[in-house]
């Protein structure tokens, strides 16, 4: 055994799961591992049965998570040479709302033969948007009933959130609802294969769930007002037992003790998210510091002393990122999937080409040839909707737009449109968590794309107006998981007793730092008031031509 103590996070993102085995004392990642899903995003076609899936479908397969256990954590070890016996602790972190039915043994539905065929018994991951009724219905019904949780979310419960989705299912498929016995978030679920314990997290809870850490969930009587089936939905799917982020869930079952070679007994925090998890790894313990998560989709973190209702946030929840503070979530749904869609879908040719001739790949190129632009030079707008939007106007039925195509325009100049209007769309959350009492004075940025894309950061930090620092891991989620999993072990067996104290030993961040430049930032507030007057009028019901439009496209596909 040596002296130094380490501890694995483990990250269930959207097409894969990584570990990262994390030196306790100083943060150091010695090793990491990554493991895409075997099934990844199911949205087409049901695997093994060829049912194809309805429109806004988003599973996974559950069996992918335990592969990522399998694979991910003997590989770490194999490769630092570490002993199973100094690690301390794992912690966990996924994507949410995720969420699956499950029967009395823990195991998902999907996994028993009489259940695979339906898409309902699967995996619903955070970008399935087919409950999109049964949030608008929610809503109302929740607007009319004057609920008072309601404007801790912004004053709207998204699609992608725990109710809706269970909803959907009950609407759907009654069935499958009746043979659940519970639904229970993908991060429960993991640490419930890995330790036989179900604790559910206070972070997925609170944010996801409705739930509250003084008032606990919303009474029985809003669900009776939903459905009438519904009236015990709490009790009878779900738990009332929440616990807090640090916690120790268990220890590590015997027989996945086997599976991952680690030792049995290990500790096992309690779940977390993997937008939540980055801060405390990011080096933000404290208020006024956003941290935005950086990837597929954008997630806005930043803490406050004070509960605030902020319109259109994802919620606001007490001890929900960091224990003593309220932790506030925002989001854009379509970031880095934004430049995936254009480069697979509209690059011309030629451009695919001198991407080959230089020896980088097509997102390189057009962001070599948009980083010769000046801000406005291109003459185009674009809105940052094409997954629909999460903050501020929490609607997936929206759409993308872009204004000012003529015939001189060219692929460099739409990839730099796109990378401006998700950067308009965190200007919009800014702004409207500043107009309601929670600071932002400064932005910590994590995540793939500020390791891959400096003109992106640059026009973060020139439309924001504010200093843009990076965190120093390039897997911040999986850090923030090992620092958890340290607090789970505890300070006597070498890790630490608060998730404060890991940050100050394990967090740190790069040296480099994106300052806005201030005659761009100029130009970027002439965009951005008209960004907002689009913004606006697509958005908030003056003109729903994006909503008449998707509603056209899905009943001439269901007639075809």
């Amino acid at each position: 055994m040596s002296k130094h103590k380490y501890a694995i996070g483990l990250d269930f993102g959207t097409e894969s799961g990584r570990a990262v085995l994390v030196d306790v004392t100083d943060g150091q990642e010695v090793a990491s591992a990554v493991h895409a899903y075997d099934d990844g995003v199911i949205d087409q076609v049901l695997p093994g049965t060829g049912a194809e899936l309805p429109q806004d479908f988003a599973l996974q397969n559950p069996a992918d998570y335990i592969e990522v256990l399998r694979v991910t954590i003997p590989a770490v070890l194999r490769e630092s040479g570490v002993d199973a016996r100094d690690v301390i602790g794992l912690g966990t972190d996924f994507t949410a709302c995720t969420m699956l039915p499950i029967d009395g043994t823990g195991t998902p539905l999907c996994q028993k033969p009489e259940w695979r065929e339906n898409p309902y018994a699967w995996v619903k991951i955070w970008k399935h948007h087919a409950a999109q009724p049964e949030a608008n219905r929610l809503n109302e019904i929740a607007e009319a009933r004057g609920e008072a949780w309601l404007p801790r979310y912004g004053g709207k419960i998204s699609s992608e959130w725990l109710f809706p989705k269970i909803w959907e299912t009950l609407n759907q498929a009654p069935e499958v609802y009746q043979a659940a016995d519970r639904f229970i978030e993908a991060a429960d679920w993991i640490v419930l294969q890995m330790t036989g314990q179900e604790r559910r997290n206070s972070c997925t809870a609170g944010y996801k769930a409705i739930w509250h850490k003084r008032e606990g969930y919303p009474g029985d009587g809003l669900f009776a007002a939903l459905d009438p089936r519904l009236e015990h939905v709490v009790d009878e799917k779900l738990s009332r037992q929440i616990y807090p982020l640090g916690d120790r869930a268990g220890g590590l079952t015997p027989a996945m003790a086997e599976l991952t070679r680690l030792q049995p007994g290990t500790a096992v925090s309690i779940g977390n998210v993997d937008a939540h998890v980055s801060v405390p790894a990011a080096t933000v313990v404290e208020p006024g510091r956003m941290v935005i998560i950086m990837g597929t989709s954008n997630c806005h973190m930043v803490l406050g002393t004070e509960e605030h209702a902020v319109p259109g946030m994802c919620g606001v929840v007490e001890d929900g990122i960091i224990a003593g503070f309220h932790g506030y979530e925002a989001g854009q749904s379509c970031v880095g999937d934004h430049f995936a869609w254009f480069v697979k879908n509209c690059a011309p040719a030629e451009y695919q080409d001198e991407a080959v001739k230089q020896g980088i790949d097509l997102h390189r190129l057009l962001e070599a040839r948009a980083a010769q632009q000046k801000p406005g030079e291109h003459g185009l707008l674009a809105l940052d909707w094409w997954n629909g939007n999460r903050s501020v106007l929490v609607d997936v039925d929206l759409t993308g737009m872009l204004l000012g195509t003529t015939l001189t325009t060219k692929a460099e100049d739409v990839y730099r449109a796109l990378i401006e209007a998700t950067a308009y769309g965190t200007r919009m959350i800014i702004d409207t968590f500043e107009a309601n009492g929670v600071a932002v004075d400064e932005i910590v940025a994590c995540g793939g794309l500020p390791e891959r894309n400096k003109l992106l950061m640059q026009i973060y930090a020139d439309v924001t107006g504010r200093e843009i620092k990076i965190s120093a891991s390039h897997q911040t989620p999986a850090l923030g998981s090992a620092m958890f999993g340290a607090v789970a072990a505890g300070a006597t067996a070498g890790g630490y007793d608060t998730i404060v104290d890991a940050a100050r030993h394990m967090a740190r961040l790069k040296d480099e730092v994106y300052r806005p430049v201030a005659e761009h930032s100029a130009v970027y507030d002439e965009i951005y008031a008209e960004y907002e007057r689009l913004h606006d009028y697509f958005g908030r019901g003056e003109n729903d031509v994006m909503k008449r439009l998707k509603a056209l496209k899905a009943r001439v596909q269901a007639g075809s």
